[in-house]
């Protein structure tokens, strides 16, 4: 770790237990866009980043401060950890074990630290408005940093290491990268905010007409398909806000549809849908449709805990590995890691936060407008999250920004079911000391209509 990297973390580390509990995002959200993952402190065979540094701190205030899930555990919460505990215990089938272990510790930290952390930072819609300010400004540097890479070629972000001082070059054009291990992946993250930002836009328009163009401008930058669709599939479902009633029909269609396809096809359907998006000229969607087919053929060597072998999927491999094809799918991606069994719960957790999204805009149905939209935003995100994880597999600090949707949509609606119980609890012991009194009332009107009655008379 240099010197600036150190000052760096020092900086965020005292921000951390410093600042109150709805800026307490901050600090990490700014580790995750500017810091590299080679810088770090190496404790035996553990490698501690600057992001997992700052999580240790967000541990330590958090335990300090009594700070606690809002709602308690909730069935997101649930998913996630058996996730975690069932990627530790798949550990059992790879080798060789120790190494196998501490790798999945990390990913368990990692995940389950921001997630849970980020939970006990926003508690409420306008802790969740503030997340997604941040965020927007926040990004805002990569971008210009993005598009220096794009016009001359050089990655300042070097500086740190961990990611090239030459820029990425496809068909004679600067794929710009940033921080983040990849250019698809800087991309990506910047395709996937953008339903947040035009969901902030009617609460907060300057900072939403900031952050959008620097999302736009880093889609842009890394010169790849990928993030190209994003943004239009976050599109997509930023503008089902209109037929949101209609929802579960188009959930059908699009089943029978593909069935359809796959009937009128040849070949898989996800061939036709893959292999022919190509928005840049330089697309590699025979691959991951081709990534596909061969993990469905080789489902028996994985299924169970995922596998250590990956070569023979495809005709090429990766140069960071002897073992391994490039699995650029993050499904398959935990399927190597830990079968289906992982891939399922992982499923699983995507399912709930979009129910949780119904939910959370059913609780709201009396909301502003505006208020509304936010929500759908947040579940446009995830559904873009989920549309591209057929595409990529987020291996760096990128993967922050899935569980961030994640841990937003699970604490606004805690927060909303608390609301909710809240507001009948109290309709409730209302209605109480309310019935008493009318019970009294008629007693008293029974009394004294006898008492006036001729039968009563002397």
């Amino acid at each position: 770790m240099n010197t600036l990297a150190l000052a760096f973390l020092i900086l965020n580390g005292v921000a951390l237990l410093a600042l109150p509990r709805r800026w307490a995002a901050l600090p990490l959200l700014v580790g995750a866009c500017y810091m590299t993952g080679a810088q770090s402190l190496d404790l035996g065979p553990f490698h501690f980043t600057v992001v997992r540094l700052l999580l240790l701190v967000c541990f330590i205030r958090s335990l300090a401060r009594n700070e606690r899930l809002p709602g308690g555990i909730n069935g997101l919460d649930l998913t996630l950890l058996i996730w975690g505990a069932w990627l530790l215990c798949s550990s059992l089938f790879h080798q060789p074990f120790s190494e196998a272990l501490v790798f999945r510790l990390g990913a368990v930290y990692n995940t389950l630290g921001f997630y849970f952390l980020i939970r006990i930072f926003c508690r409420n819609a306008d802790d969740m408005i503030q997340l997604i300010k941040l965020t927007s400004f926040l990004l805002v540097p990569v971008a210009l940093e993005m598009i220096n890479e794009k016009l001359t070629g050089r990655n300042l972000f070097a500086f740190f290491g961990g990611v090239p001082d030459d820029v990425m070059v496809r068909d004679g054009k600067f794929r710009a990268q940033g921080p983040f291990g990849h250019p698809i992946l800087a991309g990506t993250v910047g395709a996937l905010c953008v339903p947040l930002m035009i969901g902030l836009w009617r609460q907060h328009a300057l900072a939403a007409k900031m952050g959008l163009l620097a999302c736009l401008c880093m889609v842009i930058a890394s010169n790849s398909s990928g993030p190209l669709m994003t943004v239009g599939v976050s599109v997509f479902a930023l503008l089902m806000w209109r037929w949101q009633h209609l929802t579960r029909q188009l959930r059908i269609t699009a089943v029978v549809g593909y069935c359809l396809l796959t009937l009128a096809s040849s070949r898989p359907a996800y061939y036709a849908l893959l292999n022919r998006i190509d928005l840049t000229g330089s697309s590699t969607g025979w691959h991951r449709a081709e990534l596909i087919r061969q993990a469905t053929d080789h489902l028996d060597e994985w299924w169970i805990a995922g596998t250590d072998y990956t070569r023979h999927w495809m005709p090429y491999g990766v140069s960071w590995s002897e073992d391994h094809s490039d699995i650029t799918n993050h499904y398959l991606f935990y399927g190597v890691w830990g079968g289906l069994p992982l891939m399922g719960i992982f499923i699983c957790a995507l399912w709930i936060g979009f129910r949780y999204v119904g939910q959370s805009l059913r609780l709201q149905a009396e909301a502003p407008i505006r208020q509304r939209f936010l929500i759908w935003s947040l579940g446009a995100g995830l559904f873009a999250h989920a549309v591209t994880c057929i595409s990529v597999a987020y291996f760096d600090q990128s993967v922050i920004f899935l569980y961030l949707f994640l841990a937003a949509i699970g604490s606004l609606h805690a927060t909303l079911l608390m609301e909710t119980d809240q507001e009948v609890a109290a309709v409730r012991d209302l209605s109480i000391p309310m019935g008493l009194a009318v019970s009294d009332l008629n007693r008293s009107f029974a009394v004294g209509s006898a008492a006036h009655s001729p039968s009563r008379r002397p």
